[in-house]
């Protein structure tokens, strides 16, 4: 660990280790399997970088990102690691090149996809070298329940039984309990030192609110609370994905789109675009994200509800990967829930894989309608407790206004009753108000009891309710029937008046997120020219290098250069993020900065 520690000061710059980085790194350094659950930019790279560099031979990063394998390759060059990786995107006299500098021995790290890592030809070619260890990232991709499956990621067991001497890792940032127990069964761990770390991501602030107007709170949110900042925004479908874009780019936003109906060249621009620049927005459907390191993006925002916890956990932890404070913001309606629950109808799993993925959807939408702490639930979702509620999320900082729902409730499941069960939301809520089209008086449903009783309410509450009434199992939609909704045993007594629904009452008009103490942590104004000087001055290296410009140093490094004022090199290394490497070939470009601004 002597060796650890040096190398963490003096390559990546740090002073000490986090959380379970030492004894995981320990434990690999030793020879011995590790499971590692860590929450993103929670320093999961480290634990298998450093055992990679003071074990004997090249350590195997298996990633299953192009994108990511770069952006990697690309940081610890610049720290003067030998990284390479192999992937289809390389012509074949880079390949050659990459796989030579393997057999002379001259890589430290080598990433590849758990595609190319299977193939015989691969398979060969490390039995020429010796292996440090393997690292299996995002091995939440094993799981054939999870939202990331790999089929390839089900096969890698075969490395333990190929090289039985060589240790591994295993690390996700998005685990369940089956899911847990599914990689140590798939990758052969049972004998595995497991780490689980906090899921916890406290600079993030957790927002959901109903989609009404989703366009125009959506602009109101980025508006209102990062107007120049670099963010995802989420939705279900390739369509939306560009008609998003193309709106926010009329609103004045440099916004692009990402999805799998784009060209690989567009897509690859796109992406190279969001990482180089400042204040981009990348609109996309969920085929965009895993695993990309960029540390300041500030928010994500979903215009459609993910299909589970973990799936929103994830998309959700690409902001504020460099802790600063950072905006999860979400607008969704019951249409989500009924696209979602048809889409898996329609899809080729199986009876069990449908029940598991359902029962995925109705966590996430309980997390949406909940009014107690959401932090406290997502984390109890991941079997940790947070025994305080955040102080950080919508529910905490303006708790939600309730009211007795439980009469009107009874109307809503009475009329589902007495309609027989065969009719959607939009439907039901138009007999509950009274409105005689020709399609209801044809069902004869405006001579029931229930006809034109739900007047007091808008159809914009009645979808409240009867979203709540889904959310907590009095209901549920029916894909089979294209999204019919039906009682559940449960609604009896609330039918019956036996129970009580307490409903949350409707959003106020969209506003600014207000700050809390955890986000009052921005540079005060005597600081924040320096640090744009600072920016400006790592943008034009970044753009010599051919690199993001957090590659060179991040955010949060330039910002105590802005407060501290190092004089010289001795004074700039102990800032954070600066290791020996970055120090001779930037610091004096920084200091430059530095002492023309005190100068002037």
């Amino acid at each position: 660990m002597h060796d650890a520690q040096n190398i963490l000061e003096d390559i990546f710059g740090y002073p000490s280790f986090r959380h379970l980085q030492a004894e995981i790194i320990q434990n690999l350094v030793n020879g011995e399997d590790v499971l590692a659950l860590m929450p993103t930019g929670g320093g999961k790279s480290l634990c298998y970088q450093i055992p990679a560099l003071i074990r004997t031979g090249v350590g195997i990063v298996i990633s299953p990102l192009i994108a990511l394998m770069q952006d990697q390759v690309n940081a610890l060059t610049q720290l003067g690691i030998r990284a390479a990786f192999l992937n289809s995107s390389q012509d074949a006299s880079t390949r050659n090149a990459v796989e030579q500098a393997l057999r002379a021995g001259e890589l430290d790290l080598l990433y590849v996809a758990p595609e190319r890592l299977l193939m015989p030809s691969t398979l060969a070619l490390l039995d020429q070298v010796p292996l440090a260890l393997f690292a299996i990232d995002e091995a939440h991709c094993v799981s054939q329940w999870g939202h990331d499956f790999r089929p390839e990621y089900q096969q890698l067991y075969s490395l333990h039984q190929r090289y039985p001497e060589c240790p591994r890792i295993a690390l996700t940032a998005t685990a369940d309990l089956r899911t847990r127990a599914e990689i140590t069964t798939q990758l052969q761990l049972e004998n595995a030192h497991v780490y689980v770390d906090s899921f916890d991501r406290p600079n993030i602030r957790y927002t959901v609110t109903e989609a009404h107007q989703a366009r125009t709170q959506l602009w109101s949110f980025i508006h209102n609370n990062h107007p120049d900042d670099a963010g995802i925004v989420y939705c279900l479908s390739r369509k939306k994905v560009d008609a998003i874009a193309a709106w926010l780019s009329e609103k004045g936003r440099n916004a692009l789109p990402y999805h799998a109906g784009l060209s690989q060249e567009i897509r690859q621009d796109h992406l190279q675009r969001f990482l180089r620049e400042d204040g981009i927005i990348i609109v996309a459907t969920i085929a965009f994200g895993m695993g990309i390191d960029k540390p300041d993006v500030r928010f994500v925002a979903h215009l459609s509800l993910p299909k589970s916890v973990e799936a929103y956990y994830q998309e959700t932890g690409r902001a504020g990967r460099d802790g600063q404070p950072a905006n999860a913001w979400m607008a969704y309606s019951l249409q989500d829930v009924i696209s979602h629950r048809q889409m898996l109808q329609n899809s080729d799993g199986n009876e069990a894989f449908k029940r598991a993925s359902s029962q995925k959807l109705e966590a996430m939408l309980s997390l949406c309608e909940m009014t107690d702490c959401r932090r406290q639930a997502l984390l109890d979702y991941f079997a940790e407790q947070h025994p305080e509620p955040c102080g950080n999320c919508d529910n905490c900082l303006e708790p939600p206004k309730l009211w007795d729902g439980t009469e009107s409730a009874r109307k809503a499941l009475s009329c589902v009753y007495r309609t027989g069960q065969r009719f959607g939301v939009n439907y039901i809520i138009d007999v509950l108000l009274g409105k005689a089209n020709d399609r209801i008086r044809s069902a004869m449903h405006d001579t029931i009891s229930t006809f034109g009783i739900g007047t007091e309410h808008t159809s914009q509450q009645w979808r409240i309710i009867f979203r709540q009434l889904i959310a907590k199992d009095y209901l549920e939609s029916d894909a089979e029937s294209y999204g019919s909704l039906k009682l559940l045993p449960s609604a009896k007594p609330l039918l019956k008046g036996e129970i009580q629904l307490w409903c949350r009452q409707m959003p106020e008009k969209a506003k600014r997120i207000p700050r809390s103490k955890r986000q009052e942590n921005e540079l005060s104004s005597q600081h924040e020219s320096l640090y744009q000087q600072l920016r400006t001055k790592r943008m034009s290296l970044a753009t010599e290098a051919g690199v993001p410009p957090y590659i060179i140093f991040h955010d949060s490094t330039l910002k105590q250069m802005a407060e501290l004022r190092p004089a010289t090199l001795t004074e700039m290394q102990t800032i954070s993020g600066v290791g020996e490497k970055k120090l001779s070939r930037y610091g004096d470009a920084f200091l430059d900065v530095i002492q023309e601004y005190s100068a002037a």
